[in-house]
């Protein structure tokens, strides 16, 4: 931020520190009756013709704005991306575990990354993980939205997982 003898415009439309326009004055102008009332002259839109200068408490200001980043700061969420490792001839009884898994994630709020890793000649039935992924993303359909397809990277295949979002 520019502000009081910074400024290298001639010519500020001014605005006092009620947000009143005061119009078109000189540098000088603006500068002096920013000193009459004790505060400072920032210039708020410096590529405006003519640039616009505010009258404000500069200090006070800045604090404001640290305090508000400081309370967006604290209200974001930060969202992780969990991996479950799946197989094409996974049983049963481990799919339903590593489904717990990847629900209890979700619930969260943290993304699912399920992949199936392809050993050997495994890689030739695609299809087999492609039903896996699709049965996975099935059991998740209450808790989550598919952000990715399954799709091939190397000999893995995988699909991510995101969570429904309640408003």
């Amino acid at each position: 931020m520019i502000l009081n003898e910074t400024i290298r415009a001639r010519e500020v439309r001014l605005i006092d520190q009620n947000g009143e326009q005061l119009g078109i004055k000189t540098k000088n102008e603006a500068l002096e009756i920013a000193e009459r009332v004790n505060l400072d002259l920032v210039l708020v839109a410096p590529t405006a013709k003519p640039p616009v200068a505010r009258i404000m408490d500069y200090g006070k200001f800045k604090f404001e704005q640290q305090k508000k980043e400081k309370e967006a700061r604290k209200n974001q969420k930060i969202i992780n991306l969990k991996e479950v490792r799946l197989s094409p001839t996974i049983d049963d009884h481990d799919f339903n575990t590593k489904l717990r898994n990847a629900r209890k994630f979700l619930e969260k709020g943290d993304k699912v990354k399920a992949s199936i890793r392809f050993k050997g000649r495994a890689i030739t039935h695609k299809e087999i993980g492609q039903r896996v992924l699709d049965r996975f993303s099935d059991e998740c359909k209450d808790v989550a939205t598919v952000e990715s397809k399954p799709k091939m990277d190397g000999r893995s295949m995988f699909l991510v997982l995101a969570p429904v979002n309640e408003k």
